[in-house]
């Protein structure tokens, strides 16, 4: 029988180790509180800029569709809708396809050398700049969802969602479209990682029970890994709503509010890249009220996000 004796490593710690774990400590003590910092200073900065547009509008500007430089004259409420509606339809899309992708990488369905070459061609879309996904937006994606865009109107213009025609211009579709190829590696990236992470046991005890691997997948995995599905999602979600540029060159700005998502819209990072660079006076504030507006419901989805999570771990713990 052979004694196992521990590393002289094991022992007692010196006080220089001592020293650098304190140091270690205090470094990223000072680095997570530097990040708040930093963030509460953008926000400040935003907010004393937008103080004039406060003043004169007050919350009326959250649901105001004027937006007349001329008479200095600006309501934000088209920009709101389209941000959110624009986001919406990117994660009706991209969360099914995320979520399957990254089952699909993380469940051994095909050799492992296969899998590599596409988790690395999923994650490369993230490399992409944004001005390059709004030329392919506006020279492939809207001419190829004209058609499409055609037939749901002419087929299901009953429909709220598409009973406007097709815009050449570009439209809420399109841009749904582009925020889904853009938020599609984190979801998947993030869920593979968090399926993958999961201890063997709960797939080799489900599989012991008796469960196939679908719903060892749909009602042991998924809901193990619920909380980083749900922090991806939230993380794609923050990426859509503040996507300025690919976004401006297909979505139409169009400072309307329309069901249809076929119809042009506007968001508030379109409005902010189109405007900001010309502008002045009144104009500058209102910008930056938009702008205060779009972290404001960052931090709203970030709070909800949260709530869900804690929500099914108390039910599954």
């Amino acid at each position: 029988m052979t004694s196992s004796i521990p590393p002289a490593n094991m022992g007692k710690r010196s006080s220089s180790e001592k020293g650098l774990d304190r140091v270690f400590f205090g470094l990223t003590r000072a680095f997570a509180i530097g990040i708040g910092l930093i963030l509460l200073l953008i926000a400040l900065v935003i907010l004393f800029r937008a103080l004039p547009a406060i003043a004169k509008f007050g919350l009326g500007f959250l649901f105001s569709g004027q937006w007349n430089p001329v008479n200095d004259v600006y309501g934000a409420w088209p920009l709101i809708y389209g941000t959110i509606v624009s986001s919406l339809v990117a994660l009706v899309i991209a969360i099914p396809l995320g979520l399957g992708c990254a089952i699909f990488l993380s469940e051994n369905f095909i050799p492992k050398n296969l899998r590599t070459v596409l988790t690395f061609l999923v994650e490369l879309l993230a490399a992409v700049p944004s001005v390059v996904y709004g030329l392919w937006g506006i020279y492939v994606l809207i001419p190829f969802l004209d058609p499409i865009a055609q037939w749901l109107n002419k087929n299901f213009g009953w429909f709220p969602l598409f009973n406007t025609p097709a815009s050449q211009a570009g439209g809420m579709l399109p841009a749904g479209v582009i925020l889904a190829i853009m938020i599609l590696p984190i979801i998947t990236a993030i869920s593979r990682d968090s399926l993958a992470s999961l201890p063997p046991d709960l797939r080799q005890a489900s599989f012991g029970l008796g469960s196939t691997r679908w719903e060892t997948i749909f009602r042991v995995l998924i809901p193990a890994a619920f909380s980083g599905i749900v922090g991806s999602i939230m993380l794609a979600l923050g990426r859509a709503m503040g996507e300025t540029m690919a976004v401006t060159m297909v979505i139409g700005n169009s400072n309307t509010v329309s069901s249809s998502i076929l119809a042009p819209a506007y968001t508030i990072s379109s409005r902010l890249a189109n405007e900001f660079a010309e502008a002045s006076g009144m104009q500058v504030s209102a910008l930056m009220y938009a702008g205060l507006v779009l972290m404001l419901l960052t931090l709203v989805v970030n709070i909800l996000a949260d709530m869900i999570v804690n929500r099914v771990k108390a039910k599954y713990n």
